[in-house]
């Protein structure tokens, strides 16, 4: 993939570094931890303009977010609500969701914000934004912001760096896998306390002793 990123920014400057970080938003596994750094790099090196790098990195984060916002938003809550409530849906009950759905209308200005700083989470969070139906202008603005921040973090490494760009890659690898770990692990458990909660539903009904 490292190789990948080369082509794409050697072919196309500051406007492949944009497309690339665009695809990392909207399909998390394309690390911006290889992407921006190399920006960095090339505009070290005279090959590009270090705020031109920044700012296609920034307005191609801000679309990627908005692709996954509009995702949400199509789902809406109403429609993930009712989900909810099928017997097959296993990631969430309908209990969960509502309060789930306070705690975004509560905190939702920090999730967005800092979820733009966190690997995989910074695209991911863009979907729950949809459907708690934030205001797209606030979902917009903290998601430029959020993402002006790390991009301009991860330019100024690779150019400071030089040669040396991929360190930064060797240190943000184990994190975004860690953060992968703790996500699979999240869901896994959502998934078995669902599984509990239908069986202890099932077994009281089915006791004539439970009965009122």
């Amino acid at each position: 993939m490292t190789q990948w990123v080369f082509d794409v920014v050697d072919r196309l400057g500051a406007a492949g570094i944009g497309l690339l970080i665009f695809l990392e938003n909207v399909v998390p596994p394309i690390p911006s931890e290889v992407i921006l750094p190399l920006g960095g790099f090339r505009a070290q090196t005279g090959a590009m303009n270090p705020v031109a790098v920044w700012g296609a990195a920034t307005m191609g984060a801000v679309a990627g977010a908005l692709v996954l916002y509009a995702l949400g938003a199509w789902l809406g809550y109403d429609r993930v609500h009712a989900l909810a409530g099928k017997r097959w849906f296993l990631l969430s009950s309908q209990k969960d969701l509502e309060k789930g759905r306070d705690l975004f209308d509560s905190y939702g200005v920090w999730f967005v914000l800092g979820g733009r700083c966190v690997p995989l989470i910074r695209s991911l969070i863009s979907i729950p934004a949809g459907i708690a139906g934030m205001p797209l202008a606030r979902f917009a603005l903290l998601s430029t912001l959020g993402s002006a921040v790390w991009n301009a973090l991860f330019v100024t490494l690779g150019y400071q760096l030089g040669e040396r760009w991929e360190v930064v890659e060797g240190y943000m690898a184990p994190l975004s896998r860690i953060v992968l770990v703790l996500g699979v692990l999240a869901v896994a458990w959502l998934v078995w306390r669902r599984v509990r909660q239908r069986r202890a539903a099932g077994s009281r009904s089915a006791d004539p002793a439970g009965r009122s």
